[in-house]
């Protein structure tokens, strides 16, 4: 994940790295050991990229604090609270309001480890929509969870449409209520929805395993990344849905992706180890820039930045 103050969280195994885009310089800031795997990472808007959460294999949730590279509250796949490190109870208000979000996140994340129904479902992606609107879930069983205003505890509306595990979820920062989700390798499609009438509005088949979503934040277009069987990288214009450029370079699913802070860059992983950069959206909506295919990849992350 890409924080707003330009620091890069990437999860290798048991371990986190962050890379300061500002300095180039690197560190490790988690090692949860050999039994033990990072399964998600992200930064906290409410800290400006000092606090970074980390989702495990085992079901934990940590906050780590990368200044002082040490974990001040976590919470576990059984805990009865959110726990505090010893001598490390919120001491900023920044701190305090993560540590609230979190125990929200973990109150919500036992409801869901106890529902029978979603026991065997596999939780793919969590986002939460600009000025709170809605939260999204996305299931590995064909349908999205979308929990409605948090405050007003709406009762979950599902949708089924996809033929395929939910792969991708993003909302657009332009259009209040939009949605988009991405199917997996038997479904291959970008659909569309309105989630404050709670109606479909448009799906393409992209001919590929749709993999990740992200929306420009400064003009009508998103990005898709694919797995099977193309494994590209795909910028679309919204809502026409034509291609603006097609991005290749990766020889595996392009699993992984995370946006710069001024909106203006993307960062890719995939299963051929590599990380790429790609200038891919303008940094304001006066000023589109072109594509000129690989001549915008920054870095192809062949680089030893992560050992």
């Amino acid at each position: 994940d890409w924080s707003q103050s330009n620091v890069l969280a990437v999860a290798l195994a048991q371990k986190v790295y962050i890379w300061n885009a500002n300095t180039s310089q690197v560190h490790e800031l988690v090692d949860l050991g050999e039994r033990n795997r990072v399964t998600s990472v992200s930064w906290t808007s409410a800290s400006n990229g000092d606090h970074l959460a980390v989702g495990t294999y085992d079901g934990a949730l940590q906050i780590w604090d990368i200044k002082s590279s040490e974990w001040f509250a976590r919470c576990g796949r059984t805990a009865t609270e959110f726990q505090h490190a010893p001598g490390r109870a919120a001491s900023s208000p920044a701190a305090a309001k993560t540590s609230a979000f979190a125990s929200m996140m973990c109150a919500l994340l036992r409801a869901l480890f106890a529902d029978s129904n979603h026991t065997s479902r596999k939780c793919v992606d969590c986002a939460g929509a600009p000025m709170m609107q809605n939260a999204g879930l996305g299931w590995q069983r064909q349908q999205i969870n979308d929990l409605g205003r948090v405050q007003a505890r709406a009762a979950p509306h599902e949708v089924r449409q996809h033929q395929a595990a939910v792969k991708a979820i993003n909302w657009s920062p332009l259009h209040r209520g939009l949605l988009a989700t991405g199917g997996g390798t038997a479904d291959q499609h970008i659909r569309f929805w309105n989630t404050l009438s709670l109606q479909p509005i448009n799906a393409i088949n992209t001919g590929s395993q749709v993999c990740n979503l992200v929306f420009s934040k400064t003009n009508d277009e998103l990005v898709s990344t694919h797995g099977y069987s193309l494994n590209q990288v795909i910028v679309w214009k919204y809502p026409t849905m034509e291609k603006i450029a097609t991005l290749t370079g990766h020889t595996y699913r392009v699993l992984y992706l995370a946006m710069s802070p001024d909106g203006s860059s993307i960062v890719t992983g995939a299963g051929d180890e590599t990380l790429r950069f790609w200038n891919v959206f303008p940094k304001s909506r006066s000023n589109r820039g072109a594509l000129c295919g690989n001549n915008d990849v920054v870095g192809s992350g062949t680089s030893s930045l992560f050992p």
